[in-house]
């Protein structure tokens, strides 16, 4: 077998570790007026403006907002802390203004190792990748996800979970990608049901990091497979939670691409597979639960069709969109 592809690496610098021992240091590398990004993030940096008007999805008037904030206060470095609304704002005001991003994830969202940004206006969600974008630093410290709810826990790493299902059939997916989205799998469904089991316990937390990070990498490089324009479109078009509506849809998806999954992705769930580990779990189930209408399947199936990214292993239709969009929203069990 001869292998044939093109595979960029994101330059990024990564710590595992303490926050308060190292996110001092790291922002001093880029900067000397730091601004904060984060609603009700930890006091890292004492003394550092802090923006807490932080809106899931990322409005063009939050953006503006912050955008304002960091050039009232000279910022000339920006550090969001928080989960993927905290890392969506600093990327928007580091995608015009070109300051460095310092990202301390206090979630599984992934966000602060992809180039990609998100802004929504007029119930539509925007996406592009931009290097300007990227976080030069990321801060990993297990200890600050233990605030984060057992509930959000779970979602926020399903979440992750898609990135590496995404991975491996998006425009760009390539074997190594792919084999970063296959360890991705393996860390994520052996972290998240030891955050279930123990809350309190860092080793299940930071191996639920890892894996995230992992995932978000692969992400970054394959592209937004068929996941994640389903996703995009259902929460700008109808303002659901992000995390939640990715934890939800993911089997479904799964179901769908089933023919094209490979065998080393299925033998990474384990046995019982992605159906086990959300039982086990007690993952998110029905997107009607989230605020998603049955009326509005057929204008979320319209305006997903219309943004399939190639390379999908299935071809997509309006029926089969409406078919997995209809379980997804009833909590069907996938088959």
């Amino acid at each position: 077998m001869s292998l044939r592809f093109t595979h960029e690496t994101l330059p990024q610098r990564v710590v595992f570790g303490p926050a308060a021992d190292h996110l001092a240091a790291e922002v001093a590398r880029f900067g000397e007026r730091p601004v904060v990004f984060g609603g009700a993030a930890p006091d890292l940096l004492p003394g550092a403006p802090r923006h807490r008007d932080v809106i899931m999805h990322v409005p063009v008037e939050a953006a503006a907002r912050a955008r304002a904030f960091a050039a009232a206060n000279d910022a000339d470095v920006l550090v969001s802390i928080g989960g993927g609304s905290s890392t969506g704002l600093a990327k928007a005001v580091a995608l015009t203004s070109g300051l460095p991003i310092v990202a301390v994830p206090t979630t599984y969202a992934g966000s602060e190792a992809t180039n990609v940004w998100g802004l929504t206006e007029n119930g539509r969600k925007t996406t592009g990748a931009d290097d300007r974008v990227l976080p030069r630093t990321i801060v990993y410290d297990a200890e600050l996800t233990l605030s984060l709810p057992v509930g959000l826990s779970v979602a926020s790493g399903l979440n992750a979970l898609a990135h590496c299902v995404d991975s491996m059939w998006a425009p760009r997916a390539d074997p190594i990608n792919q084999a970063l989205a296959v360890e991705g799998v393996r860390a994520l469904s052996g972290g998240l049901p030891a955050i279930v089991r123990k809350p309190g316990d860092l080793q299940g937390r930071e191996l639920t990091l890892y894996g995230a990070h992992l995932a978000a990498v692969a992400f970054a490089s394959a592209g937004s497979g068929l996941h994640h324009k389903i996703c995009h479109v259902l929460g700008g078009m109808f303002n659901l939670p992000h995390a939640q509506t990715h934890a939800v849809v993911l089997p479904y998806v799964m179901e769908l691409n089933a023919p094209g999954i490979p065998d080393r992705l299925a033998d990474a769930f384990g046995p019982g597979g992605l159906a086990r580990l959300r039982a086990e779990v007690d993952a998110p189930r029905a997107l009607r639960d989230h605020g998603f209408r049955e009326g509005d399947i057929p204008a979320a199936a319209a305006a997903i069709l219309a943004v399939v990214p190639a390379g999908n292993p299935v071809p997509v239709t309006t029926d089969n969109l409406t078919d997995l969009l209809r379980r997804a929203w009833a909590g069907e069990e996938p088959r």
